[in-house]
C-alpha cells in the first residue's frame, strides 16, 4: 500500500488522543477555568524541511478539526471505562469543538524557490479549551509529513513487527503499553499496531498489555485507556502558584480533583528534575503513601531506580507497594534491561510506556535504511502570561524562558 493517501489527517475521534489530556483537561476545568495558556512548537530535528505543499495540507487538516466531537455512544463508554471522569466534565467535552482560530501556523522558505522551510506554530486561547490541541496537531504534522514529504515507505510487515516486539515483551513477562499517539507515522500506522499488541497479548499469557493511551483505539479494541499526567500540569501549576515545592502543589491540588475517584495516582517526577522532586516528596511522607507511583520520562532510567529504592526506604514505604513507569524513548533491548534492573531492586510492580518504536518504526523501501520519525514537541509556554519551563534530567530537553529557568535551579539548589 502506498503511503501517499489523499485523506486528510483530522483526528478519527475526539477520543483519539491521550488519555492524559482529558484528565488534565478536567483538572484544568477544576482549579483554572479561567486561565489564559500559549504552547509553542519545536523542530528538535533542525535539519528537517517541510515542503510548503505538506504545510498547506497541514493548515487545511487543522481547519477541519471543526468536524470532530464527542458522540453519545462515546459518552457511555467514557462513564464505565473512566469512572473518574465527572459527569460535569464529560458534559463540558460533549459541547467541546476545536477552535483553529486559537491555532497559529506560519511556515518560514528557506530554499530559493521558496517550496521548502521550516514551520512555527503557536497556539494560544483558554488553557481549559487550548489543552486538547497539542497531541493530534502533533499527529497531523506528522502523517501530513510522512503522505507528501517522505513517501519512501508503505506498511508491509507493520502488524508482524509489532507482533514479535509484542511477543519479546510478553515473554520476559513484561507489562507495557502503547504510547504513541503523538508522533505516529498516521492513524493506520497505531491501529495496525494496536491490532498486533491485542493479538499477542491474547496468543502469550505471560507478561501483559496494559493498555493504550489513545482513547479512542482503547474504546475500538476494548482495551485499557492509560495514561499519568503530563509536564504540562508540573509547568502550569508552578508558573501561577509559585516555585516553592511545587511538585507537592501541583500534586496535592491533583489530588482534589482525583484522590476519591478511582484513579491510579502516578506522579511525573523530572519536570524540574528528579533532584527537585525527590526533595519535594521526602518533605512530605504522607503524600508520598498517597500516589501509587512514579514515571521515569527524561535522564538514565538505570539510576533512576535505585535512586527511587533509596528514597521509598529512607521513608519506610514498601517497594512492593508503588509501581514504577518508564516511557522515555524505550526499544524491546532497553525495556528488558530496566526490567532485569527492577527484579533485581525487588521492585515488582513495573511497567513500560512505549511510543515512537511502536507507531513509527519504519524502513526506506529504496535502500532499507531507518525511515527517521519527526522529533517534534509542542510545549506549554505560558499560563497568564507567566512562562512555563520544563527542566527534565535531559539537558538536551530543558524549554522555556531563560531566566524562569534559573530560578528554579536556585529554588532547588541545582
Amino acid at each position: 500500500m502506498s503511503a501517499a493517501v489523499s485523506d486528510l489527517a483530522i483526528p478519527q475521534s475526539i477520543l483519539d488522543t491521550d488519555l492524559y489530556k482529558l484528565t488534565m483537561q478536567q483538572a484544568v476545568l477544576h482549579h483554572f477555568p479561567d486561565v489564559v495558556a500559549t504552547y509553542h512548537f519545536t523542530n528538535r530535528s533542525s535539519s528537517v524541511l517541510f515542503s510548503r505543499q505538506c504545510i498547506e495540507r497541514f493548515r487545511t487538516a487543522v481547519s477541519q478539526f471543526t468536524t470532530v466531537s464527542l458522540t453519545d455512544l462515546e459518552i457511555q463508554w467514557l462513564k464505565k471505562s473512566c469512572p473518574y471522569l465527572t459527569p460535569e466534565y464529560l458534559s463540558y467535552l460533549a459541547s467541546y469543538r476545536y477552535k483553529p482560530e486559537q491555532v497559529k501556523i506560519r511556515y518560514v522558505p528557506v530554499t530559493s524557490d521558496n517550496l521548502q522551510g521550516s514551520l512555527e506554530i503557536d497556539v494560544v486561547g483558554p488553557w481549559v479549551e487550548t489543552i486538547l490541541w497539542e497531541v493530534p496537531l502533533m499527529a497531523c504534522l506528522s502523517e501530513s509529513y510522512f503522505q507528501v514529504v517522505d513517501v519512501d515507505w508503505n506498511y508491509d510487515h507493520q502488524f508482524d513487527l509489532a507482533y514479535s516486539k509484542a511477543k519479546t515483551l510478553l515473554e520476559a513477562n513484561c507489562h507495557f503499553s502503547e504510547f504513541g499517539t503523538r508522533r505516529r507515522r498516521s492513524f493506520q500506522t497505531q491501529d495496525i499496531v494496536v491490532q498486533a499488541l491485542v493479538r499477542a497479548s491474547k496468543d502469550i499469557t505471560t507478561g501483559g498489555l496494559s493498555g493504550t493511551s489513545n482513547v479512542h483505539l482503547a474504546q475500538l479494541y476494548d482495551i485499557t485507556p492509560v495514561g499519568t499526567i503530563a509536564h504540562e500540569w508540573f509547568m502550569g501549576v508552578a508558573a501561577l502558584k509559585g516555585y516553592q515545592n511545587a511538585n507537592t502543589v501541583a500534586l496535592r491540588l491533583w489530588e482534589e480533583v482525583y484522590m476519591d475517584r478511582q484513579a491510579p495516582l502516578i506522579a511525573l517526577t523530572d519536570t524540574f528534575t528528579t533532584d527537585a522532586f525527590i526533595k519535594d516528596f521526602m518533605a512530605d511522607p504522607e503524600l508520598a503513601q498517597r500516589w501509587t507511583g512514579l514515571r521515569q520520562d527524561s535522564g538514565d532510567p538505570l539510576v533512576f531506580g535505585p535512586r527511587i529504592k533509596k528514597m521509598y526506604q529512607a521513608l519506610g514505604i514498601p517497594l512492593n507497594s508503588k509501581s514504577l513507569v518508564y516511557s522515555d524513548a524505550l526499544t524491546t533491548d532497553k525495556c528488558l534491561t530496566i526490567k532485569k534492573q527492577c527484579d533485581e531492586l525487588n521492585f515488582d510492580r513495573v511497567s513500560f510506556g512505549i511510543g515512537t518504536f511502536l507507531t513509527n518504526d519504519f524502513r526506506k523501501l529504496s535502500n532499507g535504511d531507518k525511515s527517521k520519525a519527526l522529533n517534534i514537541v509542542i510545549k506549554l509556554s505560558s499560563v497568564n502570561y507567566k512562562p512555563c519551563v520544563k527542566l527534565s534530567d535531559d539537558l538536551n530537553k530543558t524549554t522555556g524562558d531563560k531566566k524562569t529557568v534559573e530560578i528554579v535551579r536556585q529554588v532547588y539548589g541545582l
